[in-house]
């Protein structure tokens, strides 16, 4: 007799229901606004991790140098001054770096003409790049330090990375991987031409 009439409590939204919890409201995020709001993971156990450094033993730039203008080095452009070198691990399409010739990884121990003739190189290579692959944008930028994301912190490197709408994926972020359209030979192949005419 108990259990039927707890049943009859349940059915008509007697005790036996758990409470409706509260929705939480969901925050609102416009793109109008800057700084871009954005919801925050804190993980305080993960400072040893972003702290560590993992040493490289020479310098990938200057070793691909040495190999010449090469599909092998992928490096597409030297002179005296500057050289332009395909990203091994490219974050799209395109991506290039555009360094000094000389071993420097101080920004501010360049020379006035390394620093003309680098700004001059990114503005054609934003130029050869738009051309070729008419991205919808670029990120240009520099990484200075390896606490500052600099892979080779060693060796000055500006970034030219072409964007289009859309172009973010989440393999980066479930599986450590992102999707490149095109091989480092074809993108090589495709783009050398240009700076071949540059000599």
């Amino acid at each position: 007799m108990a259990r039927r009439d707890s049943g009859k409590k349940a059915a008509k939204g007697g005790t036996s229901r758990q409470p409706k919890r509260p929705k939480r409201p969901t925050p609102k995020i416009t793109t109008t606004e800057w700084p871009l709001k954005r919801q925050v993971l804190f993980k305080p156990e993960r400072l040893k991790y972003v702290r560590k450094q993992i040493a490289t033993k020479g310098c990938v730039f200057c070793e691909a140098l040495a190999l010449g203008v090469t599909r092998e080095s992928l490096v597409l452009y030297a002179d005296d001054t500057v050289m332009v070198i395909m990203n091994k691990y490219p974050y799209n399409t395109g991506h290039v770096l555009v360094l000094p010739r000389r071993h420097v990884g101080d920004l501010t121990q360049i020379t006035a003409e390394e620093n003309a003739r680098v700004f001059a190189m990114v503005q054609n290579c934003v130029g050869i790049l738009g051309e070729v692959y008419k991205p919808a944008g670029f990120n240009v930028g520099i990484n200075l330090g390896g606490s500052a994301g600099a892979g080779i912190p060693e060796h000055l490197h500006v970034h030219v990375i072409p964007r289009w709408n859309g172009d973010t994926n989440f393999f980066p972020l479930i599986a450590q991987t992102k999707v490149v359209v095109e091989t480092l030979e074809q993108t090589y192949d495709r783009l050398i031409p240009y700076f071949d005419a540059k000599k």
